[in-house]
């Protein structure tokens, strides 16, 4: 007789925050469901579920009868309810303070809402750092799940993965369970039967053992192809017949009955990490590329399943450098909570403080933060619902310290944790961020009526992945794969569409170029630069007073092999949703010109749409935000989102030629590969002459009209008081 085992079915089901209304309907119709539908009718089937923060309000909003259902198995002792961080941000990224909240205040959520006794946690992405211990049991954590990669990191093999293991920081104990990688990719993709015979090989080399299976709760349903394969086909069912048949030594349990009945196995400290593929992916692209090839190289070899266990990856933070798009979200999100936990400190405790908060932790979920198998950062819709959070946290702030309304502010600081000075101008209309280190650069423009960052922006890099779209593969499958096995092309071409900078897609970019480049090279990216003034250096100074601020910055450097000087000034009014950007040249020459060019970007305004376009003047329509315009004689240029509700405007004091083209990302995503708008470059630029001593200016200023969204937010704001 096979001896008798605990198998524990850990799912794990996640939307992020911002994510399209239909992908929460599509997954909740094509996998949460349909898997509740499978499961319920199998009364000696237990497992422990957890369901990410934005999910279950989701649910709660559109399906609360997916929940009472959730909460009449967890009476029944059917279903143990997992917690952790709230809005599945990386615990590892958050200072402590939030580590602790968020996963506090989501046990205190799904106890009242499901009656649950909240004891274990998902760990976001199994993204572990030893030092987090301490925080998890503090948010009243008693155990949690990481993969068996983490359990060889450490030097733990196979053999001594069949149970749990205790950790310690500062003296507070936590139990991991080692999730199966083999069982991550056995369920749902093998037959039903090859876990079960998995399982019992070995229930008889380590009897009376635990072992989990953990993992998204996707796979059933949603991830390409398993729809049909999971329920169509029914191989959830039989894999459920087979437990069931198998019960007699194979009890599938919870977690929380694992810690009460079996002792641990031992104690353990793991090293920081994930699971193994994010791990690869957070690895600089040549690295990734050099790593994939040696494991390919050697994974025939006999020797390779020793080796394996001692081939790492990288640290998940380093996607802040690979994509310092994610740095810029991360200290915006740092910036936030430090005001927040200054609002703490001085008192305050209000209805807006908590819907500050709220917001704050809305705005660290995870997936826009990193990039794999899944679009995350590559997606607009996503970074923009971070900073729609962030934004709104800090406006909430505002009101909850009493800010008085029509206030200008300016200061400096290391904003972006880079050792350099950065300048933030702030009124009750508009956020500007300028780094005057990295060329005198604006990085961020947030628009506080309606909550949108303007430079969310995505430089266009190199990918590992990239070489599959060069080499034009596409392969089919005739049964559901891993998401990290499929090659699908959503569109065709890509390889034509693969493009490069060589600098960050931001505001206030100083270009000098030769006279004769064209639109089309500048958009790829293939125009050489002929002055240094892109990436320098800025000094900067600060003017205040009462109802306006400017930051004035002046560099010294070369274009076209002359000693030129540039002056640029951003002025904010009291008030004001419009930025004064000053330019004055020094040192250019009056009998040859010289090719100048101040290059804007605009992001989380798409293209492709007839209500997202260009006008000039009267309102002369110029196309979808997408179209290649090449204007001459210009004085002003606007880019209109009506569904966003704003009304971008660009002017200058003389005539100008302005170019504009899109800037777009070919990135993978679980759908495959595809072509991502990411932002739209307006750049205006001159020929220009010096006066008799050697000087040419211009004044621009930009815009940002919101008048549309806010006639549309009133109404709903009258309905909400009557």
């Amino acid at each position: 007789m096979t001896p008798m085992i605990r198998f524990c079915l850990v799912l794990h089901n996640h939307q992020p925050v911002g994510n399209f209304e239909g992908v929460f309907e599509q997954a909740y119709q094509d996998s949460y469901l349909p898997f509740l539908d499978v499961f319920e009718p199998y009364a000696d089937l237990r497992l422990s579920l957890h369901t990410s923060g934005p999910l279950v309000e989701w649910l709660d909003q559109h399906h609360p009868e997916y929940l009472d259902r959730l909460a009449r198995l967890v009476q029944a002792g059917r279903i143990e309810i997992i917690g952790g961080s709230f809005y599945e941000a990386i615990l590892g990224m958050l200072p402590s303070r939030d580590r602790i909240g968020q996963i506090s205040t989501y046990t205190t959520w799904l106890e009242r809402r499901l009656g649950a006794q909240v004891q274990g946690m998902w760990v976001p992405e199994r993204v572990w750092e030893q030092s987090m211990t301490k925080d998890i049991v503090s948010a009243g954590i008693k155990y949690t799940v990481l993969d068996d990669f983490h359990f060889k990191n450490a030097g733990l093999v196979d053999d001594e993965l069949c149970g749990y293991y205790i950790t310690e920081d500062d003296g507070q104990l936590l139990a991991i369970f080692p999730g199966s990688e083999r069982l991550r990719y056995l369920i749902p993709f093998g037959q039903p039967h090859e876990t079960v015979d998995y399982l019992r090989d070995i229930a008889h080399r380590h009897p009376h053992s635990v072992v989990v299976f953990g993992d998204d709760g996707e796979k059933f349903g949603t991830w390409p192809e398993t729809k049909h394969h999971v329920y169509d086909n029914g191989w959830l069912k039989q894999f459920f017949d087979g437990l069931v048949a198998n019960k007699d030594w194979l009890l599938t349990t919870t977690l929380a009955d694992a810690v009460e009945n079996v002792p641990p196995q031992g104690k353990v400290y793991l090293p920081d990490g994930s699971y193994r593929e994010m791990t690869e992916w957070a690895l600089p692209v040549e690295q990734q590329v050099e790593y994939e090839a040696i494991t390919h190289e050697y994974e025939h070899d006999s020797n390779f399943p020793r080796l394996k266990r001692f081939l790492r990856g990288g640290f998940w933070r380093n996607f802040k450098v690979k994509y310092p798009e994610s740095d810029e979200m991360y200290a915006r999100m740092m910036h936030v909570s430090e005001r927040l936990e200054e609002a703490r400190r001085e008192g305050v405790r209000n209805a807006e403080f908590e819907s500050a908060r709220t917001a704050l932790y809305r705005g660290q979920c995870n997936c826009t933060y990193w990039h794999g198998a899944f679009g995350g950062i590559y997606l607009p819709h996503l970074r923009n619902a971070v900073y729609n959070q962030l934004i709104a946290a800090d406006n909430l702030l505002d009101k909850a310290t009493n800010k008085s309304s029509g206030f200008v502010e300016i200061t400096s600081g290391d904003f972006n944790y880079d050792a350099r000075q950065e300048v933030k101008l702030t009124s009750d209309r508009l956020f500007a961020f300028v780094a005057p280190a990295q060329g005198g650069q604006l990085y961020e423009l947030d628009v506080r009526t309606i909550c949108h960052n303007l430079l969310a922006t995505m430089t266009r890099r190199p990918e590992a992945y990239h070489r599959k779209v060069l080499a034009g593969a596409s392969e089919g499958h005739g049964a559901a794969a891993s998401i990290h096995d499929r090659v699908v092309f959503k569109q065709e071409g890509l390889d034509e569409r693969l493009q490069y900078d060589s600098y960050p897609r931001k505001s206030l970019l100083d270009h000098f170029w030769d006279h004769d480049i064209s639109p089309e090279a500048l958009a790829r990216n293939e125009v050489e630069e002929r002055g240094d003034f892109l990436r320098g250096v800025y000094e900067a100074k600060l003017r205040r007073n009462a109802d306006r601020v400017q930051l004035v910055m002046t560099r010294e450097g070369r274009a076209s092999g002359l000693a030129i000087k540039i002056t640029k000034g951003i002025t904010l009014e009291a008030g004001s949703n419009q930025l004064e950007i000053a330019y004055l040249l020094e040192g250019v020459p009056q009998d040859h010109p010289l090719h100048f060019g101040v290059e804007f970007n605009f992001a989380g305004l798409p293209s492709g749409a007839d209500d997202r376009y260009f006008y000039r003047g009267d309102r002369e329509k110029l196309g979808q935000l997408g179209t290649p315009l090449d204007l001459d004689s210009a004085v002003d240029l606007a880019l209109v989102d009506e569904w966003l509700g704003i009304d971008v405007k660009w002017t200058a004091n003389q005539p100008t030629k302005i170019w504009t083209f899109p800037i777009e990302t070919v990135s993978q995503s679980e759908g495959g590969f595809e072509l991502v708008h990411q932002s739209v470059a307006v750049i205006p630029h001159w020929l220009v002459r010096g006066d008799a001593a050697g000087r040419w200016s211009v004044t621009m200023t930009l815009t940002a009209d919101t008048s549309l969204a806010e006639s549309r937010m009133q109404p709903r704001a009258v309905a909400a008081v009557v």
